[in-house]
């Protein structure tokens, strides 16, 4: 299989900040009114702040000077009135927010969701799953963070800054003038920190994903990891990979304190020379104490807004990286499917291979097809054993009939229709499969047999369960079928999960059936009564069933000997045992295979 990756693909273009996150738009565009409402009222809170400075300016200049006490107390009432109204609306901003952002979040996580089960399989041959959970739910809750705060207050503070600002220069231009000095140098290096925190904050994301990756299969293995006493070289590998997400995050915490320091220190060197030369001319008589202390108070308000410049851009390239995440497994197309022209032919006549070839996409341009001109007929009603040694292609044949994996050249007929020109969803009705290695859900015993039949009930599970030799497990569970398996059933035994696998792939009496070796975790003695009930439901199918034994071998009609991707023979298993030294070596039990 393929190195699963992590980054995205090194042609991918290199795009803003501003460009990647306009592609929220569409989730963000049902609750536009609400975010516009919340700005608005978190831009008023804001600039409310700036009024305080002008009525410490009239308490200064005139009860203060006055010696007017109760003007000292109307002026301070009417600060205590600003403040109460300011955090009022800031929390009114907050409740406007909370609700619409959940839900924007909730959509993109069910598109996402959606979207993975429309994916190709060669898309999950190739994607680490921790990887894919990265960005179902940490990449989504940093989107949902840069909506709830960033977006709106990067909008906020530029406004209370530029009215700040205006406020200082009307108040006093030869000090506006001083405070106006860092902007030049906070613009710059506000470019700088942004182009280098931006790729941290990918390597950071990236590097969760694997981690989320290791943490999830030594949970799935854990069994193995127990039983081959790995536990030692499992967390060594985990706190390797905990050691370079620490390191990236102790890179992104020095930029961010850098861009901090920065961003605190020229003001505050520009506040102090204003206040420097403001005492100055107080003294002097050029300018009232009022003046003076209101033209501080603003500067001293517009702290926030310029020093929270550091952090907001930070949550905002990492919500960008999130977004470009999310968004690389959305831009992946889709398994392409057609209009449903092509059904099957009311006349049977089985499956047909056609001189179908088979390459993996990502396989170098030199490497040989896996499959090469496979022609194949198995006829209406028929079982046909597909037998073949350790990477022959049997495997990669059998998911060809349900379009797990689209055929390179030629094509495939069920019933004269090629499964080409049909719909998935149509095809996958007609077609069903049983894996050799068993998938079961967290989920009930039933609830996991159903899945190969929606429409089917009770009877046709315990059809199901009876052929497939379940039943008398099933109903020793604790609560018979309604038993809930754990997550991959690992609370059962292997041949158990793959009695389940094969009931739930006969459950919907299907008219084509593909079988990938489903008997070999079971004993000789169970193995011969599911192949007995199993002989009465191949009668009533096509069936294609990959075989490793000769026990299996002899529920077919006939057999196909796959080697090197190719068809070598198809007779009876008779005819091939006398007539291929190859068949026989492989039913002699000297030659094993796994795919």
């Amino acid at each position: 299989m393929p190195e699963k990756p992590h980054t995205p693909p090194p042609d991918r273009p290199d795009r803003s900040t501003v460009r990647v996150l306009l592609r929220l738009w569409p989730y963000v565009k049902p609750v536009r009114g609400r975010l516009v409402t919340a700005a608005v009222v978190a831009i008023v809170a804001s600039c409310l702040s700036l009024v305080i400075p002008l009525v410490l300016k009239w308490m200064v200049d005139g009860p203060v000077a006055d010696r007017d006490p109760g003007g000292v107390w109307l002026g301070a009432l009417y600060l205590l009135l600003l403040g109460i109204t300011e955090a009022g609306l800031f929390g009114y901003r907050r409740w406007l927010v909370a609700r619409p952002l959940s839900s924007v979040e909730a959509r993109m996580r069910a598109d996402l969701y959606g979207r993975l089960q429309r994916l190709p399989i060669a898309f999950h041959d190739r994607w680490a799953s921790g990887q894919l959970l990265s960005r179902g739910t940490t990449d989504l809750m940093l989107v949902r963070m840069f909506l709830a705060f960033p977006l709106t207050f990067l909008l906020v503070n530029g406004v209370t800054i530029l009215a700040g600002y205006v406020l200082l220069l009307v108040q006093d231009w030869t000090l506006g003038l001083v405070l106006l000095t860092p902007v030049l140098p906070l613009i710059l290096a506000s470019q700088f920190f942004e182009r280098r925190y931006g790729a941290v904050a990918r390597t950071a994301q990236d590097q969760v994903g694997d981690l989320t990756t290791v943490v999830e299969e030594s949970v799935l293995g854990i069994r193995i990891v127990k039983g081959f006493g790995r536990h030692r070289s499992q967390t060594q590998a985990f706190r390797r990979l905990a050691e370079e997400l620490r390191g990236t995050e102790l890179a992104k915490a020095r930029l961010l304190a850098m861009i901090w320091a920065v961003v605190t220190a020229l003001p505050e060197l520009a506040i102090g020379a204003a206040l420097v030369l403001g005492a100055v001319r107080v003294a002097d008589g050029d300018l009232s104490a009022g003046t003076l202390v209101a033209f501080l108070s603003t500067a001293l308000a517009l702290r926030w807004p310029v020093e929270s410049i550091g952090f907001l851009l930070a949550m905002s390239k990492e919500a960008a990286t999130a977004t470009e995440r999310y968004f690389e497994v959305m831009d992946t197309p889709e398994e392409a499917d057609t209009t449903g022209e092509a059904e099957p032919g009311a006349t049977p006549d089985g499956v047909r291979f056609e001189n179908v070839t088979f390459r993996y996409p990502d396989a170098p341009e030199d490497a040989p097809p896996v499959l090469d001109g496979i022609d194949l007929h198995i006829r209406p009603g028929e079982t046909l054993a597909l037998v073949g040694g350790t990477g022959s292609g049997k495997t990669t044949l059998t998911a060809l009939v349900p379009r797990l994996h689209e055929a390179t050249a030629g094509r495939i007929l069920l019933d004269g229709a090629d499964i080409a020109l049909m719909e998935r969803e149509e095809l996958r009705s007609l077609v069903s499969m049983a894996f050799e290695e068993p998938t079961l859900f967290s989920a009930s015993v039933g609830e996991n047999v159903l899945m190969g039949a929606e429409a089917a009930g009770d009877p046709e599970l315990r059809r199901a369960l009876t052929i497939a030799q379940a039943d008398g497990f099933v109903d020793r569970l604790p609560d018979g079928a309604a038993t809930q398996v754990g997550e991959q059933g690992l609370s059962l035994s292997g041949g158990q999960r793959q009695r389940l696998a094969l009931a739930r792939a006969v459950v919907g009496r299907p008219r084509f059936l593909v079988l990938d070796d489903p008997l070999s975790a079971l004993d000789v003695h169970t193995e011969a009564r599911v192949e007995a009930a199993l002989r009465e439901v191949l009668k009533e199918t096509t069936a294609l069933v990959v075989a490793h034994r000769p026990s299996t071998v002899m529920l077919a009609d006939r057999v196909a000997l796959l080697s090197r991707g190719r068809i070598a023979a198809v007779g009876t298993h008779q005819e091939l045992l006398r007539g291929n030294a190859e068949y026989a070596w492989l039913m002699s039990g000297e030659g094993n295979d796994n795919r």
